[in-house]
């Protein structure tokens, strides 16, 4: 299968290691896993804004870059939702633009979709003896509906100790634009996530965004919890040496 891997914007200039885990698991199942340098962001941050057009012009580009794939990978529910859920309405009015989101938008995965829909794999030979809690993203949850995905493909993570997580479903307050429009309520939100994350007694609290994790992880540091955020992808990766 040819796969592409769409690091996106955050994970690119703040969380490469996302990136490189997610490149461990395929390889390791025998896949090659293909990095196109000409891509930026998927243009979501622009879309939220209200600046459709240059949200449109970062759509034409990504479905541009991406084009040919069998697969494209995305270690963010945010941005492959975005791909999925927010290209066909950007190119309403476009059938030029219509016509490349219809091609490429299909191959487009988070990282659990192509593991457990596409590859048929939940073990993936991942090691991690630690505590760990689950938080799922609100826009893998709503639009990708990622459902079990990401937890079932922890499961099968040797050593791990999974906890489930209260009202793990319950948006962290990040939301982008959210945390910084409307403060005081975010900042109630992730209040209460800490403390159902601290009341588990995990050692590492996965999710599938990176963003959310920043917000949830700063919250935690705050509070000297002691939690580590993590993105799933890198639990995943994880081996007893370290080594893929």
């Amino acid at each position: 299968m040819r796969v592409a891997l769409f690091l996106t914007c955050v994970n690119e200039l703040l969380y490469p290691a996302t990136g490189q885990a997610v490149v461990r698991i395929l390889r390791r199942l025998g896949h090659d896993v293909d990095f196109p340098v000409d891509q930026t962001c998927c243009g979501r941050l622009h879309g939220n804004g209200g600046y459709r057009p240059e949200a449109a012009r970062l759509a034409r580009r990504f479905c541009e870059v991406f084009e040919g794939y069998e697969a494209v990978v995305v270690p963010s529910g945010s941005c492959a939702a975005m791909v999925r859920e927010g290209y066909p309405r950007l190119a309403a009015g476009d059938p030029g633009l219509a016509r490349q989101v219809e091609a490429v938008a299909p191959a487009v995965f988070e990282l659990s979709e192509l593991l457990v829909d596409v590859l048929g794999v939940t073990d993936v030979g991942g090691y991690f003896p630690h505590r760990v809690t689950y938080h799922a993203s609100c826009h893998g949850l709503r639009l990708l509906r990622l459902g079990d995905r990401p937890v079932r493909l922890l499961r099968a993570v040797r050593g791990i100790e999974l906890v489930d997580l209260p009202r793990c479903d319950e948006c962290c307050g990040f939301g982008g634009g959210f945390a910084v429009n409307n403060t005081d309520v975010s900042t109630a939100m992730l209040t209460d996530k800490c403390r159902h994350i601290l009341g588990t007694g995990a050692e590492v609290v996965a999710a599938s965004d990176n963003s959310c994790l920043a917000h949830i992880g700063g919250g935690l540091t705050k509070q000297r919890g002691g939690v580590r955020a993590m993105h799933y992808a890198e639990i995943l990766a994880s081996t007893p040496n370290g080594v893929a």
